[in-house]
Parts: C-alpha cells; sequence; structure tokens
C-alpha cells in the first residue's frame, strides 16, 4: 500500500511537470524565436528519475515503469508523436528470466591424475540457462586460443582444429594487435560463442586470465554469479540469440583451469604467460574431460522501450530518420554487501542522458523551422542486462531500418566538470565523425580522440545495437579536456568509475554541473540538425569494418 500511495504522487508530480513544460513550450512557439537550453529542466529530469521512490529503475520493476511514465508523459506534453505500438509510445518487451538453482552447478574436470571437482564460486561459476531448465554434459575438450574468428584481420583460431560434440576452451580477451573497436566486436562474448557452435561445439568454457584480473578480478565477477540472466523472447518465445546446441558453459579461474591441461602439449601457465606478454597463441586438443550440470528456473517479465517522434519538413526527406537514444534502466537494488543505503539510483547513469534526451526532445519540438528529416527519440529498458532493449528495437523496428539514417547513444554523460571537448565513440567509422566535428565547433567545443581505447567502449552501450543493423552510429561522452584549468576532467572521469559507477554512490548528491548538462544538450541538439537537414544521409567511411559487416 506505501509503495502505491509513492507511486500515486509520482504520477501527480509528473502532470504538474507536463503542464509546465506546456506553458514554456507554447511560450517558444509563440515567440517564434530559436528555443534556448534550459539547465533547470535538465535538472528536475535527474531529480526525479534518480529519486528513492524509483528503487533504481530496474528492468521490469514498478520503479521503471513510473520513469517511463514520466517519459510518456512529457513527451506528451511536447507534442510528440507515439511511435510505439499499437498508436502508443511503449514498445513492450517481453523477457525470459533465468536463475541458477540454488547448489545445482556442478564442474569437474576427469585427466590422467583422476577427477577433480571444482566449487561453485571459488574455482567456477555459471548463469542460469535460458534455453533449458536442466542441462548436463560430459565431453572431451580442445583450446582453441581467444576462439576468434575474423577473415578481414586473418584469425581463424578454429583452423586445422576438431572441435565437432567437444567443448571448447578459451582465453578471456583477444589478440593484442586487434583495433580496439574491431577488436572489442571479434573478441566479443558473442562472437566467441557463435563461432563455437558453428564449428560443432557442444559447450564452452572460458578461463579467466591474469591479464583480465587486472582489469576485475575473478573473486569480484564472482560475487554476481548470483544475478539471474535476461533475454528477450522472440515471437515463437525463443530466447533472442541463445543457442541451444550448446549444451552447458562455464567460467573458470586460472588456476583451477590448470587442471585441463594435464598431460596436454603445453602448460597453461606457458599459455598464460604468451597472453600476458602479447605473444600469438595456437590451440590445440586437450587430454581431459569435463562433466557439467546446472539447474535453472525460468520467469517471464515485460518493460517497455518508449518511442516518439517529431516529423520532418521536408515531403521526402521526413521518411528518413535521425534516432537519438538513451537506456533508462539501471540495477536496482543491492543483492549484495553490507551497505546501509542499497538503492542504485543511476543520476548519471543513466538519468543524465535521458534528462538531456528530453531536454533535446523539447529544443526541436520547438524549433521555429522544423527539420528536414524527422527525429525519433528511443528510450530503452534492459541495457544494463546487455543491451536488450535496444537489441529488441534494432531488431524490431517500429519504423523501417532502411529509414534510420544514423544513431547519436546517450550514455553517462559525465557531467561533474565544465568540459571543454567531447567524445564520440565510433566518430571514425562513418561520415558521422565531421558532423560530430562541426557541430561541437559551433559552440566552441572540440572532438577528441576516445582516451580510453582499452575499454572498447563503441561495443557497450545501446548504439552497438543500432550499428549491428547497418545504422551509423556515435556514442556520445564528456571528453577529458576542462575549460576550468584547475580541474582534472579526466581524473574527475577516473573517481567515478572507481567510486561511483554502478554504486549506490550515483545520486543527486554528488556535484553535478547543470551548466555541463546544458551545453552536452546544446552539442547534441547541434548534431541532430546537422543530420536531419543533411543534404545526404550518413554513410560508413569505405571499407570500414562494421559498414562491410553490417550495413544492409
Amino acid at each position: 500500500m506505501k509503495f502505491k500511495l509513492i507511486a500515486s504522487v509520482s504520477l501527480l508530480t509528473i502532470a504538474f511537470l507536463s503542464a509546465c513544460g506546456q506553458s514554456e513550450k507554447a511560450t517558444t512557439a509563440v515567440a517564434g524565436k530559436t528555443p534556448q537550453v534550459n539547465e533547470n529542466n535538465i535538472r528536475a529530469h535527474i531529480e526525479f528519475l534518480a529519486d528513492d521512490t524509483l528503487l533504481g529503475r530496474d528492468t521490469g520493476s514498478d520503479g521503471y515503469q513510473i520513469a517511463a511514465n514520466y517519459v510518456k508523459s512529457y513527451f506528451k506534453q511536447l507534442g510528440l508523436t507515439p511511435m510505439g505500438e499499437q498508436a502508443g509510445f511503449e514498445q513492450q518487451v517481453t523477457f525470459r528470466k533465468a536463475f541458477l538453482e540454488e547448489n545445482s552447478a556442478k564442474f569437474s574436470v576427469i585427466n590422467s591424475d583422476g577427477e577433480v571437482a571444482l566449487t561453485f564460486k571459488d574455482a567456477f561459476i555459471m548463469s542460469g540457462d535460458s534455453v533449458a531448465t536442466e542441462s548436463a554434459i560430459t565431453a572431451e575438450t580442445v583450446f582453441v586460443g581467444y576462439g576468434v574468428v575474423s577473415e578481414d584481420f586473418g584469425y581463424n583460431d578454429y583452423k586445422d582444429i576438431d572441435v565437432d560434440g567437444k567443448v571448447v576452451v578459451v582465453l578471456t580477451g583477444r589478440p593484442d594487435d586487434l583495433p580496439s573497436e574491431e577488436g572489442a566486436h571479434i573478441g566479443s562474448g558473442s562472437e566467441k560463442i557463435k563461432n563455437a557452435v558453428k564449428n560443432g561445439a557442444v559447450g564452452f568454457i572460458t578461463i579467466h586470465t591474469p591479464k583480465r584480473d587486472a582489469v576485475r578480478t575473478f573473486t569480484k565477477t564472482a560475487s554476481y554469479a548470483d544475478a539471474p540472466r535476461l533475454n528477450w523472447l522472440d515471437k515463437d518465445g525463443m530466447p533472442f540469440g541463445k543457442s541451444p546446441e550448446l549444451k552447458a558453459g562455464a567460467y573458470i579461474s586460472a588456476e583451477s583451469a590448470a587442471a585441463l591441461f594435464v598431460g596436454a602439449e603445453r602448460t597453461l601457465a606457458d599459455i598464460l604467460s604468451d597472453d600476458t606478454n602479447n605473444v600469438a597463441i595456437k590451440g590445440f586438443a586437450l587430454k581431459s574431460t569435463v562433466e557439467m550440470a546446472s539447474k535453472s528456473r525460468h520467469e517471464e517479465i515485460t518493460s517497455p522501450n518508449i518511442i516518439a517522434a517529431i516529423e520532418g519538413s521536408d515531403p521526402i526527406l521526413k521518411d528518413e530518420y535521425v534516432v537519438f537514444s538513451a537506456h533508462l534502466d539501471h540495477i536496482g537494488l543491492s543483492s549484495h554487501g553490507d551497505e546501509e543505503d542499497k538503492i542504485n539510483n543511476g543520476a548519471l547513469d543513466n538519468a543524465s542522458g535521458v534528462a538531456i534526451l528530453l531536454e533535446t526532445a523539447r529544443l526541436l519540438s520547438a524549433m521555429p523551422e522544423q527539420p528536414k528529416r524527422s527525429i525519433l527519440f528511443v528510450v530503452v529498458t534492459a541495457e544494463e542486462k546487455g543491451l536488450l532493449g535496444s537489441s529488441y528495437f534494432a531488431t524490431n523496428p517500429t519504423v523501417p531500418a532502411s529509414q534510420m539514417v544514423a544513431n547519436v547513444n546517450l550514455d553517462m554523460p559525465l557531467i561533474l566538470y565544465p568540459f571543454a571537448d567531447i567524445i564520440a565513440f565510433g566518430s571514425t567509422h562513418s561520415s558521422l565523425g565531421p558532423i560530430v566535428a562541426s557541430a561541437a565547433e559551433k559552440i566552441n567545443l572540440s572532438l577528441s580522440d576516445d582516451p580510453m581505447p582499452e575499454q572498447a567502449l563503441f561495443t557497450r552501450s545501446d548504439h552497438y545495437s543500432f550499428v549491428k543493423a547497418g545504422i551509423p552510429s556515435v556514442f556520445l561522452m564528456t571528453g577529458f579536456k576542462s575549460k576550468d584549468p584547475e580541474i582534472d576532467g579526466g581524473a574527475v572521469f577516473g573517481d567515478f568509475l572507481k567510486n561511483h559507477y554502478h554504486q549506490h554512490s550515483d545520486e543527486i548528491s554528488l556535484p553535478i554541473r547543470y551548466d555541463a548538462a546544458a551545453s552536452f544538450a546544446e552539442v547534441n541538439m547541434m548534431i541532430g540538425l546537422e543530420i536531419a537537414n543533411g543534404d545526404k544521409r550518413p554513410t560508413w567511411n569505405q571499407g570500414d569494418f562494421f559498414g562491410k559487416t553490417f550495413a544492409q
């Protein structure tokens, strides 16, 4: 009852904010002037979306739905066109939530020394299986290096190796000489699993390497092992992207993985040394067998994407869409640790991105002359679960994919300092690069190169779903340069990632600079206008890897 009362108060708040916004838009329209960014609008959006009432906006939760209602209400009062399902703003996504049954995960290695039973969480982890409620396998193992295949870069870790009916064993990561963004795609878990299935494997084991441990320890990874896994369901009720051919899988520590290499032509210690020193690694058959088993239970939940549009003014180009995206979900309540505050509010991840998208929508809807192309706003769910909401939309778009000319994604703009530059991950792959640079220059901002190529952020937010649909895309973030010489933007960014990212301290008590948020909204609007009014739609650069791989 208490939560229902709070929800009702929240909806009343939405109605109040909607009425205020309606008045503001009308005033702008009457004046006939180019609208100006209002940092107080952004503040109001962030304070609402990051409030404790929403309990961290977890996918499928009541708190997420309250946030979705807020976004819908704002789109309505701006007069945007609903572009979801059934003439509404929502696109409902159905997910299967897979829970690993307690004490059901089993993993044993049988080699010439005998049988070694590993301990869950201490030595290996498994996740709930979204395909089957019971999984069990006994099979021989084969080491296939990193498990990567790329004709473009001359890699095939499966060449001359028979894995049919066997369990493949791979290292985390990828060859060091692959470019950061292309390598992030080629070396992603989903691509590695596709390669394994294509070559006939029935199981998949990943070894946690010392190189990976320097970024995130096995113990830290294992602390999340009990979390349920989500997949969206296709029209046949099957979890999208999952391969029933793989009967079992596990993630194993380097110390425990040594048992897999007993009697093999190389020791795991030598292989891990090569990985650390970036020496080329080749696969080979192992002389061990593994037994893996688990039990899972399934639940179904729904959670909506929110979609709206501003119709373009050009009679021909209005059938093309510039897409702005931002994820509305966060990670909800903490399920581990002893902190008194369990609510992960996600003020910067990603209430700030949604707030800036909403202000961008207000600015563009109030323009005295509408852009030539239409503008599509896609606010997605389940980004934190693996880019699932955007994946669903990109696979089941409410406008034809061929008519979406570009995507500009907003995720965690770090508005904690007066930034002097922006980063547009993906800008080097298409003609969006010069467009972003031109828009930034008009408001005295520069476009900087990726300062964290090792993070491969190009494949870690929702724009990646649009890239895989063949749509040129960029992911906008604040750069490391600061207008204030006393502030080191890179240090502020690093501090946030270390001390606040995906923690309950990511809340409105942070020293958020709403003037910086206003600057980010302004450059975001300028980029949208440049694309929407351009004579030509954005194109992939000649010979670009992502263009060749995904463009329609």
